[in-house]
């Protein structure tokens, strides 16, 4: 009892001092930088070139070592993709060893064991670190190349292409690049079906041959091993190892827009468009101006308390998120400000990207500001020295770049010496305004007479970075009532259409390399039903029974309310298109638009229950090519839209054989293709089948 009197008279105590000494009406004043303590490597040269290094760290009875080599920037030109291929290749069995063996030696040890086309890493328990390690060494040395996993794997790089035709963010990834360095430069060029194609075995050796080689090779541990260990291993694993010698590529500088210039590239199913201001920077990890450059970043779009963010989020409400990044390094790198807009606001968040970088190229930043960027950089910085294999990248990356030795020693010192001049000394130089770059991938018809209203003047550019010249066409006009009735006649007409009573479809999607099968029932007058499953097993499903419904996933159970039910009550089926001049569907024309190259007729539909989506008609088919709608969930609005295409005739009846969806959810953008394999007309469904 007497021990918790004088434990709590002392805290009173120490209260009472602590009151009469702070003054909490004031921010307490920044201490100095932490001094941080970095550990030299020891690092050993191997007489063939390459550079060990090793970070002993006797903590946990474990050792990772990675080996990397600084080939620099790679040119493709018609092989573009060769060099991914090739990497993976080290990762298909080695000349004594099938891929199946191979996997199975690194299981039996425990470890993990990785090459690519840069060079490999490995991590294992330190007693069986001996035997990963010459995994490693042999996935790199003695790859098998065999024929059976290199079509393989060439089949795989050509699905994932073609399952981002359609993707505004995949397209936007690579056309960034392409646009900004020029699709000959080795940051700029890209791969594609074309160019996977044409890459053959023999081309994947060469090269090997070319690239994997003890030439600027670094080869890293850290953990629990002692230097002398790790240099024995090193040269029984790498030592007698020849190969070609590698030279840095010297790249000609790439020039900025002369004045600011906005690129766009139309992706009609895109729900969102994704926004990207970007000029290239030249920005050694020696200059002066890293590290205040880190700090702007930081300011401007480094995260959720950075101007973008809060402008483009919090105060407009244009995306869920607007970021901003800056490279560095031997080589052209780019300054790029980003974020994924709803279509229809794509020219005022444009307008606000470049307001906040105007200011802060042209109005000093607060101390509070630059204070709060330090305080992040101190955290982090610090945090990250807990991880061993961080501080040996430190080690690599002086020598890499040519940096003092005391650069990582100093770094904190650093950063907490730059001043809100600094800033604004730099994002002069390197954030461009009046010759900057802006990149919208997105659905052009939906802000493209936005832009132009606000002052800009878009160019158009394809899928693949080249230019679109605009063509001057005979727009065809038609009233809504003939585009329905064209519509209904191209598709087998209003009599065969009624013949459908009953109607079920099978297909199959892919989702995150797995393959759904996906079912769609349908039963006159308005029953429906929608089935995804896996295996045998249903993983979603939703239903109406022509008065209620339910959704399911994963075995939970949710009835049909809202937007969801009034859509299922206004369908009736394939064709329904019949019923809009009975049912008290309202039909507006809104003009034409683009739906892939095709131009269409975008019709604005109101459904009986007021339900609203817009419709586009190929102005020369007369077939449905995609709708869009906008639906509420949770509270949150979320744009949809499904594109119909390869239609074929079933019956008396034309029917689209691929849908492809895609949706903005506030967990970002979603697409995906369902493929219809068979469609059986007027089957024997029954109402049980509804619910």
């Amino acid at each position: 009892m007497k021990k918790l009197f004088i434990i709590a008279a002392v805290s009173l105590l120490a209260q009472g001092i602590s009151a009469q000494t702070i003054d909490r009406s004031h921010k307490p004043k920044p201490g100095p930088a932490p001094i941080i303590t970095v550990g030299d490597p020891v690092i050993y040269k191997l007489a063939n070139g390459i550079t060990v290094l090793v970070v002993e760290n006797h903590k946990l009875p474990k050792v990772a070592a990675s080996y990397s080599i600084d080939a620099g920037p790679i040119t493709e030109g018609a092989k573009a993709g060769v060099v991914g291929l090739m990497g993976s290749m080290l990762n298909e069995g080695t000349t004594t060893k099938t891929k199946a063996q191979f996997d199975e030696s690194v299981d039996q040890l425990g470890a993990d064991v990785n090459a690519g086309a840069y060079g490999g890493n490995v991590s294992a328990l330190t007693r069986y670190f001996p035997e990963a390690f010459a995994l490693m060494a042999e996935s790199i040395r003695k790859p098998a190349f065999p024929a059976e996993s290199f079509e393989k794997l060439k089949s795989q790089t050509i699905t994932g292409l073609k399952s981002n035709e359609k993707s505004a963010k995949a397209i936007s990834a690579r056309v960034v690049n392409a646009l900004a360095y020029g699709k000959n430069h080795p940051y700029g060029e890209f791969e594609t079906e074309a160019s996977i194609t044409g890459i053959t075995l023999d081309d994947v050796k060469a090269a090997y041959k070319k690239y994997i080689t003890p030439s600027r090779g670094y080869l890293t541990f850290v953990g629990d091993i002692k230097p002398e260990a790790a240099k024995t291993l090193a040269e029984k694993a790498f030592g007698d190892w020849k190969g070609t010698a590698l030279t840095l590529p010297v790249l000609t500088k790439v020039a900025n827009p002369a004045k600011t210039e906005v690129d766009i590239i139309n992706v009609s199913n895109a729900v969102q468009s994704e926004i990207t201001v970007v000029n290239l920077i030249d920005l050694p990890m020696s200059s002066p101006d890293y590290f205040p450059i880190l700090l702007a970043n930081q300011i401007l779009g480094g995260g959720s308390e950075s101007r973008l963010f809060d402008n483009l989020r919090e105060k407009h409400g244009f995306t869920y998120g607007a970021y901003s990044s800056t490279g560095s390094g031997r080589f052209q790198s780019k300054f790029s400000a980003n974020a994924a807009v709803r279509n229809e606001k794509v020219d005022s968040a444009v307008v606000e990207f470049l307001r906040e970088i105007n200011t802060i190229r042209t109005t000093k930043v607060t101390a509070d500001e630059l204070q709060n960027a330090k305080n992040l950089f101190n955290g982090s910085f610090a945090l990250g020295l807990e991880n061993p294999a961080r501080t040996a990248g430190f080690a690599s990356n002086i020598l890499i770049n040519n940096l003092p030795k005391d650069f990582y020693r100093t770094y904190l010192q650093k950063i907490n010496a730059v001043t809100t001049d600094d800033i604004l000394r730099v994002t002069k130089k390197y954030f461009n305004h009046d010759n900057t770059r802006i990149v919208i991938v997105g659905k052009t018809d939906a802000f493209a007479a936005g832009l132009t209203k606000a002052g800009f003047k878009p160019q158009a550019y394809d899928n693949y970075a080249n230019s679109v010249k605009a063509t001057e066409t005979a727009v065809p006009t038609a009233a809504p009532v003939e585009i329905i009735k064209n519509y209904i006649k191209a598709i087998g007409g209003e009599e065969a259409i009624k013949k459908i009573t009953s109607l079920q479809q099978n297909g199959e999607m892919d989702a995150q390399g797995q393959k759904l099968m996906v079912t769609l029932k349908n039963m006159a007058p308005n029953l429906s039903s929608m089935e995804i499953s896996m295996g045998g097993q249903t993983m979603v499903k939703q239903v109406y029974n022509g008065k209620t419904g339910y959704s399911m996933q994963m075995g939970q159970k949710a009835e049909l309310t809202g937007d969801d039910l009034a859509e299922k009550k206004d369908d009736k089926g394939y064709g329904s298109q019949i019923y809009y001049a009975t049912d008290g569907t309202k039909i507006e024309a809104a003009g034409t638009a683009k739906v892939g190259t095709a131009d269409a007729f975008k019709l604005n539909i109101t459904s009986p229950s007021g339900k609203k989506k817009t419709e586009y008609y190929d102005t020369k088919s007369g077939l449905l090519l995609k709708d869009e709608s906008t639906t509420t969930k949770g509270g949150a609005e979320i744009s949809q839209s499904t594109e119909y295409s390869n239609y074929k005739k079933v019956g008396d009846v034309l029917f689209p054989f691929t849908l492809t969806q895609s949706a903005a959810t506030p967990q970002g953008s979603q697409e995906f293709s369902v493929v219809i394999k068979d469609i059986k007309i007027n089957p024997p469904l029954k109402a049980e089948d509804f619910n």
